[in-house]
């Protein structure tokens, strides 16, 4: 591993970006909260999706998981392109044809239609999710950088209150339709915002030159080091066991326990603000503790979660109970992610957007996978939830004490 000090010139380069002023947080925080938007703004429609084009609970789900594979596969894209080409050109490419897709879905004619348009829309909001983790690698080192990734949580947690509280509010004035040309509107004012004022932050001395074989090269170091697989592996089934409980909680919360769209999106709204809160309670825990001891508090708060889950589906306990466990499975998932990425990519500053596209891509397709799983059981059951939690929850527990707990502690120059 290539750990040299950054020339004087690089050096001041970053100095500058880390008093940059408030347009590149502005941009970055837009860029944070594209997979939310995406995800959670549809979710009190998913039901009705279903009815509307005469389909089955799996298949409505579907067009979250298809979603998911596009963020997980857009990134594994733009991260090597973004460390050879720059951050600016491959975010900006990614963002039209965003707002082109989200277009597209909006005028889907069946359910193939729109999960193929799902997948395209995925595919280039990834480009956004992984530039904004590389421009934190390029611009932050140590508990400053885990302190950015854990603002990202926070951010992503208030998008998800706002996304489907919005979307409760409003479902009785639109359609699913609707929702998506909220998306293609959202796609036009951030490809504006980009293209007006975000500069490079990766100049081109620090890129990397090379084609395929020298980015498959990167790619094999970083999947031979025990710290960045143990960590990557490890989140990516907590992020399983989340997009488990944001797949399942709208058909538990609303055909399980009669909650009205509007009532589901409180719920969530209150989940999503303790995800946000969790999120940045995990930053500043890492600066008194560590990342490896914030990391296993997450896991222990999502085990908690999954087996409370699990054991109202054996005794038929009320609803308070199952919102106190959603809440936990959030608030575990929010409190893994800062220290999970910083473990990830602390020792590979050279190539960040590979590294972070990885990470990337193991979580959205771990969640992409668990997905569909929650609906097997129709509609009336959250079992396939419950076991989807628990077990991904506590593998990942597992893979931590394998490979992340014994891996030597690192600290950057």
């Amino acid at each position: 591993m290539d750990n040299t000090a950054p020339s004087t010139g690089r050096g001041n380069y970053l100095l500058r970006l880390r008093s940059a002023p408030v347009w590149i947080a502005t941009i970055l925080a837009t860029l944070t909260v594209f997979g939310p938007l995406s995800m959670d703004l549809y979710l009190p429609v998913l039901p009705s999706l279903a009815d509307d084009l005469s389909t089955t609970v799996s298949a409505a789900q579907l067009t979250m998981t298809t979603c998911l594979f596009g963020l997980a596969f857009g990134q594994i894209i733009a991260g090597p392109l973004s460390d050879r080409y720059g951050r600016r050109r491959p975010l900006v490419a990614g963002l039209v044809i965003y707002t082109i897709a989200s277009l597209l879905c909006a005028l889907s004619p069946s359910i193939a239609a729109l999960v193929a348009f799902r997948l395209v829309q995925g595919l280039a909001g990834g480009v956004g999710l992984v530039i904004a983790q590389a421009v934190g690698r390029d611009i932050y080192q140590g508990h400053k950088l885990t302190r950015y990734y854990s603002r990202i949580i926070v951010l992503s947690g208030l998008a998800a209150i706002v996304a489907p509280v919005i979307g409760g509010l409003i479902a009785s004035v639109i359609d699913w339709r609707g929702f998506f040309v909220i998306l293609t509107v959202v796609g036009i004012l951030v490809t504006a915002a980009v293209a007006a004022g975000f500069g490079e932050t990766l100049p081109r001395d620090a890129r990397l030159a090379g084609g395929l074989r020298q980015m498959s090269g990167h790619v094999g170091v970083l999947l031979r080091d025990r710290l960045f697989v143990g960590a990557t592996i490890s989140s990516s089934l907590t992020s399983a066991a989340y997009f488990a409980y944001l797949a399942g909680s709208p058909f538990v919360l609303e055909n399980i326990y009669g909650l009205s769209p509007a009532q589901f999106a409180l719920v969530f709204g209150a989940n999503a603000a303790g995800f946000a809160t969790f999120g940045f309670l995990a930053g500043r825990a890492a600066e008194r503790w560590s990342e490896r001891r914030v990391f296993v508090s997450g896991l222990v708060l999502m085990i908690l979660g999954g087996a409370i889950l699990t054991t109202i589906v054996l005794t038929g306990l009320p609803l308070p109970l199952t919102l106190v466990a959603l809440f936990l499975v959030a608030a575990g998932a929010a409190t893994v992610s800062p220290p999970a990425t910083t473990l990830a990519l602390v020792d590979y500053p050279q190539y960040a957007g590979t590294a972070a596209a990885i990470l990337g891509l193991a979580r959205f397709a771990a969640g992409g996978i668990a997905a569909p799983f929650v609906g097997l059981a129709g509609p009336q059951s959250m079992a396939p939830m419950a076991v989807v939690v628990l077990g991904t929850a506590a593998t990942a527990t597992v893979v931590y004490m394998l490979l992340v707990h014994p891996a030597p502690v690192r600290t950057e120059p």
